[in-house]
């Protein structure tokens, strides 16, 4: 039977899950950890807690290797209802049952409110009202927002199979409030019968036979989960303008045992006449990002008269219209190389170049795309005298006209 809460003033703790790693967002760090107006985003989703005298602690679950990160978003924060972090699991699901244990160790006992470290501008007047919907009779209620879309369900074929009334759907949000019994027992239950995939706390509740009330959330309070919003959150109401930029480059082969393509090393039996390593699809990629923003070109920046750049590594110079790119406002949404030679074969080596794109852009895999043709024997590269690259790359500006 669903638990009933007797306690009307109960303790109140916070749970922030900080564990994930954010891939969606495109970026090379956990999203939690970007700074948003010049603070980081744990940070900002920490303040309205730190604000109200109601909570009684604080606690945060944070991914294995984030300890500097955390540490970096906390810096200066005395709050002694801030206690020390605890390490997360594989999924959500499993951090948020590992901070609920931590609670439970230090004698918690009362109401806790699960909170995404990736919803930074959550308000006060939200959290008050999470802390207040849990009152004796409820165990769970959640903050939701009117559906204004139309939803459909779809079939294992990708045919609509449904359409549900609108009026009867919402979407979620956080913080969940819980009482902090209830919801540790049915995490625990769920761990020990591997019932897994729950993607927010109220499911889980839900699966444990326990009624969830819901309460009003706010348009405001929205996640940051990909690289648009971020864009979004920096210049509320702003335009986004998303300008795209493309690249060629071209190297005769030469003597040499390799080339270097995408960032990785091919052996070959030709290398490439370059003054620096030589890798096209990288310069390519380099003219293509720099075309966003009006900074010229690769030559502009690295001019084959520098010795400095004699043998230099191509990601030196695609790092830097990275750099370039990001201080002007932009934010890399993709990145498309196509590579066009005889020789070598770029299919065994794709996904490793795709991979050090992802790397040296900060940016998701997904936002990587690394293709190859032939010239069907036509003109230089079908003679094979060298190989070329065409690249395109896509970065949306805030604020722009």
């Amino acid at each position: 039977m669903p638990a009933e809460r007797d306690d009307i003033e109960a303790p109140v703790a916070v749970l922030v899950v900080a564990a994930g790693r954010g891939l969606r967002a495109g970026f090379d760090a956990p999203k939690q950890y970007r700074r948003l107006g010049g603070s980081p985003v744990l940070r900002q989703a920490l303040t309205p807690f730190l604000a109200m005298p109601e909570i009684a602690r604080i606690a945060i679950v944070i991914g294995a290797g984030d300890e500097a990160r955390y540490a970096d978003a906390v810096a200066g924060l005395s709050d002694e209802r801030l206690t020390a972090p605890t390490l997360g699991g594989a999924t959500r699901q499993d951090s948020v049952r590992l901070g609920l244990e931590a609670l439970q160790s230090q004698g918690f006992r009362g109401t806790v409110l699960v909170h995404d470290a990736a919803r930074p501008f959550l308000s006060e007047a939200l959290a008050r009202s999470a802390v207040a919907a849990v009152r004796p009779g409820t165990v769970a209620a959640i903050p939701v927002l009117p559906v204004t879309d139309t939803i459909k369900r779809l079939d294992e074929a990708g045919r609509i199979a449904e359409t549900p009334p609108r009026d009867r759907l919402v979407s979620v949000q956080t913080p969940q409030a819980f009482a902090f019994e209830p919801l540790l027992s049915a995490h625990r239950q769920a761990a020990a019968e591997g019932r897994a995939g729950f993607t927010d706390d109220a499911a889980l509740m839900e699966w444990a036979g326990h009624p969830v009330a819901t309460f009003p959330g706010e348009p405001a309070n929205m996640k940051l989960t990909h690289p648009e919003d971020f864009v979004r959150a920096e210049a509320p109401g702003s335009p986004l303008v998303v300008r795209v930029g493309t690249g060629y480059d071209v190297h005769a082969f030469g003597e040499g045992d390799h080339v270097w393509l995408g960032g990785v090393r091919i052996a070959h039996d030709r290398g490439v006449l370059a003054h620096s390593d030589g890798d096209v699809a990288l310069h390519a990629l380099t003219d293509a990002l720099l075309a966003t923003c009006g900074a010229g070109d690769i030559g502009d920046h690295f001019p084959p008269s520098d010795m400095q750049w004699k043998g230099a590594p191509s990601r030196i110079f695609l790092e830097h219209a990275a750099m370039i790119v990001r201080e002007a406002g932009g934010t890399i949404m993709n990145a498309d190389i196509s590579l066009i030679a005889e020789a070598p074969k770029i299919g065994p080596h794709r996904q490793a170049m795709r991979e050090k794109l992802s790397e040296i852009l900060g940016i998701s895999l997904d936002r990587c795309s690394v293709k190859a043709t032939t010239n069907e024997t036509i003109g230089f590269v079908g003679r094979r005298e060298g190989i070329a690259a065409i690249a395109t790359a896509s970065v949306v500006f805030r604020g722009a006209d």
